[in-house]
């Protein structure tokens, strides 16, 4: 598959894949442009996309899906729940093609299957995704909430994956984030730390797993530098472990011959 985060952390999220002939968006946290020429620098015409699925009600996920669908012309899916939650959250706009799936619900796109994963991060009806094509399958893995009990299984099941691994526990100690938030971040609807990300995949992952990106970074509360550390002390060194940028387009996974352009 061809894999490239267009954007990963809490100031916007978004994920484009290629697979099987199908080209799918994962949320819509940017703007429109940049979405637009961060697909360009990579040669891939965003008006191309065959769907847009948004993973939870959250701004930095849902804030542009509208102007995703208007200017582009991508048919939206989400679950009932996240998308009435995100229209009370942000001003979507008008939304044309909009369709619903229910948490836990596979999706097909002309034979590439999406699983939806239900978690319990503290959006509405959010979930994570894992996208299959016959050949390989990859999870996008952000905003878990917690180490929950199939996730394991989960990353067992996989080829690749883009994980969180969103914060240091000392780095947001002693941070400049009030206690509530700190909670919030810790607690079971909140993020993985980097070690939390780290163990999970020592744990899990099976003999197919051949690279993990680190996403959803906190810019306050941890580095990439500080992250890819501590899992090469969890995990070594035989396993490609990169970090997604939140500044930029970062290419993820190159096509392999499965993965039809």
């Amino acid at each position: 598959m061809f894999v490239l985060s267009l954007q990963s952390g809490s100031n916007g999220n978004s994920i484009y894949v290629e697979a099987g002939g199908v080209r799918l968006l994962f949320d819509a946290g940017i703007s429109g442009c940049q979405a637009r020429d961060r697909l360009a620098e990579y040669g891939r015409d965003i008006t191309r996309v065959d769907a847009l699925l948004v993973s939870h009600d959250h701004s930095d996920h849902c804030r542009s899906m509208g102007i995703f669908q208007r200017k582009f012309g991508m048919p939206i899916w989400t679950t009932a729940g996240s998308y009435t939650a995100a229209a009370r959250r942000c001003r979507l706009g008008k939304i044309s093609h909009l369709f619903h799936f229910r948490p836990g619900e596979s999706l097909y796109f002309s034979g590439v299957r999406v699983e939806t994963v239900p978690t319990p991060h503290d959006g509405t009806e959010g979930v994570a995704y894992v996208v299959d094509d016959g050949h390989e399958r990859i999870g996008i893995l952000t905003d878990l909430g917690h180490v929950f009990g199939e996730l394991g299984s989960i990353i067992g099941s996989l080829d690749g994956a883009v994980l969180e691994s969103n914060y240091d526990p000392a780095m947001l100690e002693r941070g400049p984030y009030p206690p509530f938030l700190q909670r919030r971040i810790r607690g079971p609807g909140g993020h993985l730390s980097n070690r939390e990300a780290a163990e999970l995949v020592s744990r899990s992952a099976g003999s197919r797993l051949k690279w993990l990106c680190l996403g959803h970074l906190s810019e306050q509360n941890n580095s990439p530098a500080l992250a890819l550390q501590t899992h090469r002390e969890v995990l070594g060194d035989e396993l490609h472990v990169h970090v997604a940028s939140r500044y930029q387009a970062t290419l993820v996974a190159r096509a392999t011959p499965s993965s039809l352009l």
